[in-house]
């Protein structure tokens, strides 16, 4: 795409490629096409809503650096309060596209967590770099992991709230899966509470809560103000996990086609810029940092994004699954496995009362065809298969085989 805008294609050159079809072009020159010819974006200005988190840095450095102009596109970041709020605007159609959780855009899909319409999913923005926190109190006692919190929860009889961010969501499922793995069943041992993530420090705080699963920079932030300490983070529970994808409406991707591609291939270079080095995850950090992105101060997100963690417990170490947005097209590329374990995880726990056909649902949603395009543009390598086989930390297998038996074989369920 690059050298492809180096040397403007001509006219003739741009007409030919455009009367031949797309298909079996060099990939430069057919993003070329798109951005000057017959597949030029619909809409060429998109609002794009996120919420403050270190995992909205690729949406916004799209726009920061202009790779959006690149391939014909204006992203304008929105930044919004709450995922409530990201999936009524993606729904009644404020926002074009979000930053959003990959349950969230399922749960909507299928009429569970919000409004039942039709939705998609364009692309993974990151996968890793989500932590669960517990407060300073629980540790004083000693719960500093999950085997150690169901010891003190089991002696200590207490009413334990803890929080995640939507019903549907990522840090919902993350915190669920961690505490029954450890023997709590969260629906039915504790207290859970949805709170946005820019609001959990602040809540810990005050006590509101026990402990909480969210996004970086609100575990790190914890640790620093000295309230709460790290019990896991979300890739220890599962290496390179899905966690924030771009996603639309189903509507949207229909009318607006060739801006769906633009804009996804945008972010999937940004995606591929931060992940580059140092250099360039410092210069995000930075950007990011500023009070109309995550707000916060630069040490609270830079040190994780670099893999550099520590528990608040004394404990340092050097992560390498920190979070990532790139990682040669295994992050980006959306896995019909990894939107059909949200649905598992919701089986489970009661949010679906029926089982789903889950591989249809999951190709519904996820746009496997413009995925395809955008990665055509930016060079980014595709994934041979629709499916990838991870090992999560209490040793059981999920390949999107056989979903069904897969979601009835938790013992701790709703």
């Amino acid at each position: 795409m690059t050298d492809a805008l180096k040397h403007p294609l001509s006219r003739r050159r741009v007409l030919q490629a455009a009367a031949a079809g797309v298909v079996g072009l060099d990939p430069a020159l057919r993003a070329a096409v798109w951005a000057q010819g017959s597949d030029k974006p619909e809409k060429e200005e998109v609002k794009i809503g996120f919420i403050p988190l270190t995992d909205c840095a690729s949406v916004v450095m799209a726009s920061v650096l202009g790779i959006d102009k690149k391939y014909g596109v204006k992203i304008v970041p929105s930044k919004e309060a709450s995922w409530a709020g990201v999936r009524d605007k993606l729904v009644n159609g404020e926002l074009d596209f979000a930053h959003v959780l990959y349950g969230l855009v399922y749960g909507v899909h299928l009429g569970i967590g919000g409004p039942k319409k039709d939705m998609a999913v364009l692309m993974t923005l990151n996968n890793n770099g989500q932590a669960i926190t517990l407060s300073k109190k629980l540790a004083d006692k000693g719960a500093v992991d999950g085997a150690s919190l169901a010891k003190v929860m089991g002696k200590e009889k207490a009413e334990y709230t803890f929080a995640q961010t939507f019903p549907t969501g990522t840090h919902a499922m993350w915190l669920y899966y961690w505490m029954a793995a450890n023997g709590i069943n969260p629906l039915k041992d504790a207290k859970v509470i949805t709170v946005p993530p820019p609001q959990m420090v602040a809540n810990m705080r005050v006590g509101n809560m026990d402990g909480y699963c969210v996004g970086e920079p609100w575990g790190q932030r914890a640790i620093m103000d000295g309230i709460g300490i790290t019990a896991i983070t979300t890739q220890d529970i599962w290496k390179d996990h899905p966690e924030k994808v771009l996603g639309t409406t189903g509507d949207f991707v229909k009318k607006y086609p060739n801006t769906a591609r633009a804009v996804t291939a945008a972010i999937i270079e940004a995606g591929k810029w931060i992940d580059t080095g140092l250099q360039n995850k410092n210069k995000m950090a930075e950007t990011i940092a500023d009070k109309s992105y995550v707000n916060t101060s630069v040490d609270a997100i830079n040190q994780r994004i670099l893999g550099r963690y520590t528990n608040g417990l004394g404990k340092n170490w050097d992560d390498p699954n920190h979070m990532k947005f790139y990682g040669d097209g295994a992050v980006t590329y959306p896995y019909l496995s990894d939107g059909m374990w949200f649905l598992t995880q919701h089986k489970r726990w009661g949010l679906l009362k029926e089982h789903p056909d889950y591989l249809q649902v999951a190709t519904q949603i996820n746009q496997l065809d413009i995925y395809k395009q955008a990665a055509a543009a930016t060079k980014t390598p595709v994934p041979k298969d629709t499916m990838r086989s991870s090992k999560l930390f209490d040793g059981v297998v999920w390949d999107g085989k056989n979903p069904k038996q897969y979601a009835e074989s938790f013992k701790v369920n709703a």
